[in-house]
């Protein structure tokens, strides 16, 4: 669809992606109809700025498909089995998300896009990835998923020479025609499986990001989903699998050896040569995981011809965004860990495994997820647990099943006073050589407006300890 004038286009949500495809569409010549399922004052709001362009809204009813409607352009949000969606269906009209929208709107020119998914650590390996680029001397943006809009990337008047894109499964389900110059799935743990339906479901739509891409498919050695993710995969003809590893790397993968990051995919002879990239020590924080965000996205970027140095150097110039294994401060040899982003029970493994001796800070909203595998994964490595939250009896039975021996603090307070309360106890059962970890494995909405919110409070109440020391 290239000429827009006039087209009844319908855009299912408002918010962070429905205003601006609004706005755009709108823009371009197409006839703008909004549908919101909610109508309270932040909605109205939206909507009467929107109406004064000439879009029209409706609030209150998200089911009803409007009449003469040629498209749907949806917030990445709006599950698949919503009524709107299966009248389109009948009526024939097709369904784009905000990325398929930017995707379709790109100019001739347009910058290729080396994208990002997974279950845990897209923001971070995109940020990475971004500033590897950057050192390259390449005009570049982390856009996507992270907050940036894709929209404002492809239409706005700055020239990218490419894009590093965080894509997530919501997203890539709307998107059936994005196809990237390169893109990785960094690991596949069950997660927003009440959206897909089924696990198989949400790998599935993790997998689209691999469709069509040129260069190469970027996998994860250790987890044998996204390798298969490839194997499905409809490339374009001379694409490569190229995998990631925190081990010796094989021809055709990125690995560690000897604590340096090393590229066996993107040199010649690679069955024989190896080429140093970086140190393990220039990854911040240099935890399993983050090394492995690093290897991934050091491979996107030697996939668009960025040269050895640039990945040491950008590497080096990377700082994580907060509440991500964010050390806050060590007191009486006690060191406090920050990774409030740990809302489910992969990223709290991952987390977990950075450290030898933890008394582990958890709790929060399960979202439906079970704690057993990640306490007898991790039980050798727990000094303790203080448990907060809506859904902390999950993680105590787990603990009571799986780490009998273990000492656990269960904390039933849940006002503004209770973070305070739980650094406390995680201090009286910390040693010296410990790490008081906040690792929730758990939402945050029961207690914080969001994992940020639940971070501050952490490091605030680690601050007023350590003043009160």
């Amino acid at each position: 669809m290239t000429d827009w004038q006039g087209k009844n286009v319908t855009v299912a949500g408002l918010g962070v992606s429905g205003v601006p495809a609004a706005k755009v569409l709108h823009g371009l010549g197409a006839k703008v109809t909004v549908v919101n399922d909610g109508d309270d004052e932040r909605a109205r709001a939206q909507a009467a700025e929107l109406e004064a362009l000439g879009v029209t809204v409706r609030l209150g009813d998200g089911d009803t498909l409007p009449e003469g409607t040629e498209l749907i352009v949806t917030a990445p949000g709006w599950k698949p089995g919503k009524p709107l969606f299966a009248a389109a269906e009948q009526a024939g009209v097709p369904v784009w998300g905000d990325v398929e929208l930017a995707w379709r709107l790109r100019g001739p020119d347009a910058a290729p896009w080396l994208a990002v998914t997974g279950t845990n650590g897209k923001t971070t390996t995109v940020q990475m990835l971004a500033s590897i680029l950057k050192a390259a001397g390449l005009r570049t943006a982390a856009v996507g998923n992270i907050g940036v809009s894709l929209l404002d990337a492809v239409l706005g008047e700055e020239r990218y020479d490419v894009l590093a894109v965080e894509l997530s499964s919501y997203q890539l389900h709307w998107a059936p025609s994005l196809r990237a110059h390169s893109a990785a799935v960094l690991n596949i743990a069950p997660d927003h499986l009440d959206w897909h339906g089924s696990m198989e479901a949400y790998a599935a739509d993790k997998g689209r990001i691999y469709e069509g891409n040129r260069v190469a498919c970027v996998y994860n050695v250790a987890d044998r989903l996204t390798e298969e993710l490839v194997r499905e995969a409809d490339v374009e003809e001379g694409c490569r699998a190229v995998g990631f590893t925190l081990g010796t790397p094989a021809p055709s993968q990125l690995g560690v050896v000897d604590g340096i990051l090393v590229d066996r995919a993107f040199v010649e002879n690679r069955q024989k040569n190896a080429q140093e990239l970086a140190e393990v020590s220039d990854v911040n924080p240099p935890a399993p995981h983050n090394i492995a965000n690093a290897l991934a996205a050091a491979a996107l970027a030697r996939a668009f011809g960025v040269p050895p140095r640039a990945v040491r150097d950008g590497l080096r110039a990377f700082t994580p965004d907060a509440h991500r294994i964010a050390k806050v401060a060590d007191l009486d040899g006690v060191a406090y860990v920050d990774d409030s982003k740990a809302t489910n029970t992969h990223a709290a493994e991952a987390s977990l495994g950075a450290y030898e001796s933890i008394v582990w800070i958890a709790g929060g909203l399960a979202k439906g997820a079970s704690f057993g595998e990640l306490v007898a994964k991790s039980a050798k490595r727990l000094r303790g647990a203080v448990l907060i939250g809506a859904d902390r009896a999950l993680i105590r039975d787990a603990l009571a099943r799986h780490a009998p021996e273990v000492p656990v603090v269960d904390l039933e307070r849940t006002d503004t006073g209770a973070m305070l309360q739980a650094v406390t106890e995680a201090k009286r059962l910390a040693q010296p050589g410990d790490t008081v970890l906040l690792a929730p494995a758990c939402a945050s909405m029961d207690m914080f407006t969001n994992y940020n919110q639940r971070g501050d409070a952490f490091a605030e109440a680690v601050r007023e300890l350590g003043a009160g020391a």
